[in-house]
């Protein structure tokens, strides 16, 4: 009798690589040797589509990128000979928040691109450094350059044009 079925061990396999993956932290020591924490309700391993979704009160944190929200998908390359697998992307869903330092983004979607290291908030955006705030349809950032940039919604406004601005705030100390 096994003591775990062969499915549960394949699905802990492929969260121990996701876990050596480099995925968020800029400083290519930390990389390779801060672990990547993700904790969540439930988790369903798809082998198929080199995927692994995550489900209820996601928290996921390496070095100091947090990112909470109710699903997150991590999808991975496929493992060629004498090579791990690496993220490719992740895409979180519901009320999703992302903190790097003292920025912080929410929205209702993220996508995460490994290769180019950028977030990309969507569905009304907002994000604070600080005091300072920003509001649009869609934020991206920048992990290694510590920058952002604000896409508005091209939505009506009540006079009949297109909306389309982005919205600050900012603090003087």
């Amino acid at each position: 009798m096994r003591l775990f079925p062969l499915a549960s061990i394949r699905l802990f396999v492929h969260v121990l690589l996701f876990i050596a993956a480099p995925v968020w932290s800029a400083d290519n020591a930390i990389i390779n040797k801060s672990p990547i924490n993700i904790e969540a309700d439930r988790m369903v391993s798809l082998e198929p589509k080199n995927s692994v979704l995550f489900f209820g009160n996601v928290h996921a944190t390496q070095a100091d990128v947090k990112i909470n929200s109710n699903e997150m998908t991590v999808y991975y390359s496929q493992a060629s000979k004498g090579s791990g697998q690496e993220v490719e992307k992740i895409l979180c869903v519901g009320n999703v928040e992302v903190t790097k330092g003292d920025w912080l983004g929410i929205g209702d979607k993220m996508d995460y691109l490994a290769s180019e290291r950028k977030v990309i908030l969507s569905g009304g955006a907002k994000a604070w450094q600080g005091k300072n705030q920003v509001f649009g349809e869609t934020i991206v950032y920048y992990l290694d350059e510590g920058r952002s940039e604000v896409v508005p919604a091209n939505v009506s406004i009540p006079s009949g044009k297109k909306g389309g601005r982005v919205n600050a705030i900012i603090i003087p100390k």
